[in-house]
């Protein structure tokens, strides 16, 4: 009977010592598995939201530079609008200065040749209106000419400062269309991104939590079994002596 326990307990103990190992390896193996995996579920839902806030930044610049592309394409057809306007105001200042001074230089004429070929019936005249009248329309003559001078002047700061902006305007406009159009590819690429992340996210919370489900199965049997391995084998190595012991003594083998 004595050997027979004896036997028994070294089955058990090499029975335990293959439990042992098995656990060892599956635990061990276990937590690299769940700690990779949480790792890695840690690093995809970091790198998720930063794609979220880049894509969500990038929105805000593609909406911002549309309306800035809007207002430049509203204020280039207002300028173009003045200008024209005011290019065919300035045009027909231009024109009825031109033509006053065509009709005050015939005026004159016609009054220079009168008094000159009138004689003496026209000399009191001549004394006392010609000059006044003549020097009344050389000044008119002089502010049409001024108004043509100052209106070309005009016309022409207008054009200049005008084509600069219109210059201007369009080389922002097309800056703006250009980055406009990086983002949006760059948005694109970023949301693709983000989809293959969310999928591989997807794919490693399931093997983590597989991996968390067979842990839960490992503890009955390698974790919470009461008392440690290093206690059972202890307890047990006192009960083979004690019986090894006994045995001897029922043996006679210890009478020596």
């Amino acid at each position: 009977m004595v050997q027979g326990l004896i036997g028994k307990l070294e089955a058990e103990a090499s029975t335990e010592s293959d439990h042992k190992g098995y656990c060892d390896s599956e635990l061990s193996t276990n937590k690299q598995t769940r700690d990779s995996k949480a790792a890695e579920v840690s690093k995809l839902g970091a790198q998720i939201e930063e794609l979220t806030a880049n894509i969500a930044s990038l929105a805000d610049d593609i909406s911002a530079l549309g309306e800035a592309v809007a207002e430049l394409d509203s204020s280039m057809a207002k300028a173009t609008a003045d200008r024209t306007e005011s290019k065919a105001k300035n045009a027909d200042t231009v024109k009825d200065a031109k033509g006053g001074q065509m009709a005050v230089t015939k005026a004159m004429t016609v009054l220079k040749e009168f008094y000159s070929s009138s004689g003496d019936a026209a000399a009191f005249v001549q004394e006392e209106g010609a000059p006044a009248v003549i020097s009344f329309l050389e000044v008119i003559l002089s502010d049409f000419a001024r108004l043509e001078a100052e209106t070309t002047t005009s016309e022409a700061a207008e054009q200049e400062a005008y084509d600069t902006l219109m210059q201007e305007s369009k080389r922002s406009k097309a800056l703006k269309e250009n980055d406009r159009s990086n983002k949006e590819g760059t948005k694109v690429d970023k949301e693709s991104d983000l989809k293959s992340t969310q999928d591989n996210l997807k794919g490693t919370q399931e093997q983590l939590t597989k991996a968390m489900k067979y842990y839960e199965t490992l503890k009955p049997t390698c974790v919470d079994s009461g008392i440690s391995y290093e206690e059972r084998v202890k307890r047990r190595q006192e009960e083979m002596s004690s019986l090894e012991q006994a045995l001897k003594v029922l043996t006679g083998s210890d009478m020596a």
